[in-house]
């Protein structure tokens, strides 16, 4: 590890560094491109990086000698990727826990999101020195404070105090006797409240508890995964299980993505919405040990939502009388989902696998999990993942890196390659001097795409056609005002569309 120059100037970059805004029409989001004609939706499963894992456990005697676990965020700030991340100096769990209910919250750097450094912060001492990577909590209750597991950080540039232009959620087992107002109201009586807990900062490196409780004052047992802020509130999504989660028939539903909300990040609402669950789910009769495992992973890209999460599968057979770990053959890959609302997801091609474990013999090939850790980098999508070793070995608990082409989730093409296939977008309000851009590939002159801008009364009121393959090209100024795109394919076999941009430049 070695020691870096003071961090705040990453936020004056980040406050220089606003983008214009920005609206996408997804090929695969069905709300955005509601009207299909011809068209089929093919979905991405995304590569794996030769480099991976792109971050790995320490040393001996470092806090993330156990592992480094990506139950955490990577944010682009200033032309610096930062990683907030959670270690474990230890190398065995008690009973399914970190020794102490303690996973430190762990930070590193770089340029170019492959190649990672662990700077000396200096700010939490730990076995007898302050040279170590770990971010600084401050709470008025000690316990509050103490991560035990799965962190969100956010960087909020809306918030007008910079002391607070950083948020982060994260998972604590405080003592009931340590938080004001007490004991859990329903389910079994636990030792331990698992609660999900706000904090603020202006670097992201130190950090304040907001309140003296836990969010989930209600006392429900939830394990917080993804922070986002999305239509004027904020909203904090992961998983609840039985016996606090119920179908909405009430009868048992297994681990499921929960959403809980707040307009102002102090005080959040008890009242919770069903976000996610798998298909098999909720048939009448449930697939046997498919659940959601800790809600998505979240990338808000200004009027969409994208989520990643984990597809659990119990193993076929419960592990025998004294295995090392309760989940042993339990696996998951990771999925798929949007929203177009915040509270409501969906997979656009059910039972996907964006990223799949890997096969015998790599280092990701138990289960996965997702992380709040999406980046656009030049012609390429980067998505930041970790592997768990739910059969309690500790093997390979390290952090690997998935790319993709550039915001290539899912492409339309033709079903019928000898027949006209077309799409239109919703309506949508335009800026004066607005621009639309096209995602498209396998276009050339022989493949062409035509892009008609369409009025309220379906009237072309402008043509563009596109001849060749880009991530984002201009092909039409839109005039102020209400509008949609319709996109023509012609006989094409070859042509693909990835996503419309509605943007400033």
């Amino acid at each position: 590890m070695k020691t870096t120059a003071p961090l705040l100037a990453l936020l004056a970059l980040s406050l220089c560094a606003a983008r214009a805004e920005e609206s996408v029409f997804f090929a695969f989001d069905d709300v955005a491109i509601p009207w299909r004609s011809n068209l089929k939706l093919t979905m991405a499963t995304a590569d794996k990086h030769p480099a991976n894992p792109v971050l790995t456990r320490g040393p001996d005697g470092t806090p993330d000698h156990g592992h480094a676990i990506m139950y955490g965020s990577v944010l682009r700030v200033g032309g610096k990727f930062r990683m907030w991340y959670l270690g474990m100096s230890q190398t065995v769990i008690e009973k399914g826990q970190a020794p102490g209910y303690w996973r430190p919250m762990c930070y590193a750097e770089s340029d170019d999101g492959v190649h990672w450094e662990k700077p000396e912060l200096g700010l939490v001492e730990f076995n007898g020195a302050k040279k170590n990577n770990i971010c600084l909590i401050e709470s008025e209750v000690a316990s509050l404070a103490r991560v035990d597991d799965f962190l969100t950080v956010l960087h909020d540039a809306e918030e007008p105090d910079p002391a607070k232009r950083y948020k982060c959620a994260f998972i604590a087992h405080p003592p009931f006797e340590d938080v004001r107002g007490g004991r859990s109201q329903i389910g079994p009586d636990e030792k331990r409240w698992c609660s999900f807990i706000c904090a603020t900062s202006a670097d992201g490196l130190k950090w304040k508890v907001v309140g003296d409780r836990p969010a989930n004052a209600g006392g429900e047992r939830f394990e917080v995964s993804g922070l986002y802020r999305f239509g004027g509130f904020y909203y904090a999504s992961g998983q609840l299980i039985a016996p606090w989660q119920f179908r909405p028939d009430g009868g048992t539903l297994g681990r499921s993505m929960r959403v809980y909300r707040s307009a102002d990040f102090a005080h959040w609402d008890q009242t919770t919405a069903l976000g996610f669950a798998r298909p098999g789910q909720l048939l009448a009769q449930p697939v046997a040990g498919q659940q959601t495992h800790m809600g998505a992973g979240v990338w808000n890209r200004g009027n969409v939502l994208l989520g990643i999460y984990g597809r659990w599968q119990d193993a076929p057979q419960p592990p025998p009388k004294g295995a090392k770990s309760h989940l042993l053959g339990t696996r998951v890959d990771l999925g798929f989902i949007v929203s177009n609302d915040g509270i409501h997801w969906r997979e656009p091609a059910p039972d996907h696998k964006l990223i799949a474990r890997g096969g015998d013999g790599e280092w990701d090939r138990i289960s996965l999990l997702q992380a709040h850790a999406f980046a656009n980098v030049g012609e390429q999508t980067f998505l930041w993942y970790s592997h768990w070793d739910c059969d309690g070995e500790f093997r390979s608990q390290d952090i690997g890196l998935a790319t993709l082409r550039r915001d290539g989730f899912g492409f339309l093409s033709a079903i019928q390659a000898d027949a006209p296939a077309s799409c239109e977008t919703s309506f949508f309000d335009s800026r004066k001097g607005a621009k639309i851009f096209v995602n498209a590939d396998g276009v050339s002159a022989d493949a062409p795409l035509k892009i008609d801008l369409l009025n309220e009364k379906l009237e072309t009121t402008g043509t563009a056609t596109v001849m060749k393959s880009g991530t984002r090209l201009e092909v039409l100024t839109v005039p102020e005002g209400r509008c949609a795109v319709r996109v023509s394919f012609g006989a094409s076999a070859s042509a693909r569309l990835y996503a419309l941009y509605l943007a400033d430049q």
